[in-house]
């Protein structure tokens, strides 16, 4: 009995030994080397045949191009299988252009994401000095840079060391033709591992606006203006540039890395910028000032998008002029004459005398355009449908402001005027202590 099972061992094992040998004689097929090797030398964009696919190993068995028998291993992602050798050799043709590029990463960091876009998911985070394989170039949208304008460079596709493939934008890369010999960077790679950072990258995910901006959200008024400038602090992950943009500042950094030097705290490389997450929706930004000492700002990071928020602010006006609107166009006074309101936020006003020139100056124009740019305190919005700027426009140039609260009832519009002792920011906070109203009726026989 022991003999026999010997012999069946021995017959499994010499089975085993013929279905490898066949394995390894036969092609899987050809495919597209993407990563050069240096021992034996291959250039990428070389048609290989292959052998074995290997999931444990990770790895293809090619054969050596002009070295009959000759196999080495490949890891996976460093060959793109194509099946037939003609699907092979036109993969080859297409990548022709991308065959020698190699590029080397300038900054510590660098995201490569999972779509050629800014705000796309990030898939690997570069080490100073590494370098990765350039696959493509992609379409996308351009990195910003920190005065706001789109940077030189593209989007490449490319395929790190490891085998992580993503996009990555070229600002901070420095790219070259691999001309064979070690495949080395100019500068040596940082050694230390990178650590993930779980608050670093939901940091570097989000979009940071100033406080303000969440304040004016949580109070329902929104300020078209100051939303249009787009202060906001952005870490500058594609560039090395870190820009700290909010009222009275306007400030860049370049660093080299982003680095953590404590509890939900990091510092930025060769620069005087750090930041602390103070909540998930909330950072402290701190930097030196040029007059001495340190200036610490709070950004945080808002519901919508600043966009979304002045699509909304802007539709909301435009429903409380369309309502003045639709009430006339046309509103005539006894006393203060006629407003005729445009269906695209013009108004002309004649007759308006009697408020020369306490409240509108001499020589002022009846034309001009309509700003729904004013909120009331809590105590007014009940007694007021809302407020308005008039602005007086001759010649192209503004030459004066008529602030209003109104009311609006079956009969016509009531306006009041505002002084601007009355209002803080775009808040209308208090009545005048002598009120200056005047009533203004439908009048639709002159539309």
């Amino acid at each position: 009995m022991p003999e026999k099972r010997l012999s069946l061992v021995f017959l499994c094992m010499l089975a085993a030994v013929v279905l490898i040998c066949s394995s390894c004689s036969s092609k899987l097929g050809w495919g597209v080397l993407l990563w050069s090797t240096e021992e034996p030398a291959i250039s990428s964009g070389t048609v290989l045949p292959v052998y074995i696919r290997s999931n444990i190993d990770k790895v293809w068995v090619v054969g050596v191009p002009g070295a009959k028998g000759y196999k080495i291993e490949v890891p996976l992602s460093r060959l793109e299988m194509m099946g037939s050798r003609k699907k092979a050799n036109r993969r080859a043709e297409s990548f022709a252009p991308y065959a020698l590029a190699y590029a080397e990463n300038l900054q510590d960091g660098l995201p490569i994401r999972d779509a050629p876009e800014n705000n796309a998911r990030r898939v690997y985070r570069l080490r100073t000095g590494e370098i990765m394989k350039i696959l493509s170039r992609a379409d996308g949208q351009p990195a910003i840079g920190a005065s706001g304008d789109p940077l030189p460079g593209d989007w490449l596709k490319v395929l790190t060391e490891d085998g992580s493939i993503g996009y990555c934008f070229s600002y901070r890369l420095k790219v070259f033709d691999y001309q064979g010999g070690p495949l080395v960077a100019s500068a040596p790679v940082i050694s230390e591992n990178v650590v993930d950072d779980p608050n670093l990258d939901m940091l570097l995910s989000k979009t940071w606006s100033p406080e303000t901006y969440g304040a004016m959200i949580n109070y329902r008024r929104l300020n078209l203006e100051d939303l249009s400038r787009n202060w906001r602090f952005d870490p500058g992950q594609e560039t090395g540039i870190a820009r700290v943009y909010a009222p009275g500042v306007d400030r860049s950094f370049s660093y080299t890395g982003i680095r953590a030097e404590g509890a939900r705290s990091w510092r930025f490389e060769g620069s005087g910028l750090s930041m602390q997450m103070r909540s998930e929706s909330t950072i402290a930004v701190q930097y030196p000032e040029s007059s001495g000492g340190n200036r610490t700002l709070l950004f945080v990071a808002l519901p919508n998008s600043v966009e979304d928020l002045i699509f909304q602010e802007s539709a909301r006006r435009d429903r409380l002029y369309s309502a003045i609107y639709s009430q006339g166009p046309v509103f005539t006074s006894n006393n203060y004459g006629t407003i005729i309101f445009s269906e695209e936020g013009s108004f002309a006003w004649n007759g308006f005398d009697l408020l020369v020139p306490q409240y509108i100056g001499a020589g002022v124009q009846g034309n001009g355009t309509v700003a729904m740019d004013l909120f009331l305190s809590s105590d007014l919005e009940d007694r007021y449908s809302g407020a308005f700027t008039l602005r007086f426009i001759s010649g192209g140039r503004e030459e004066a402001l008529l602030r209003c609260m109104y009311f609006l009832d079956n009969q016509g519009f009531r306006i009041e005027i505002v002084p601007e002792s009355s209002i803080e920011d775009i808040v209308v906070t208090r009545r005048a202590a002598s009120p200056m109203v005047l009533y203004f009726f439908m009048d639709s026989g002159l539309w």
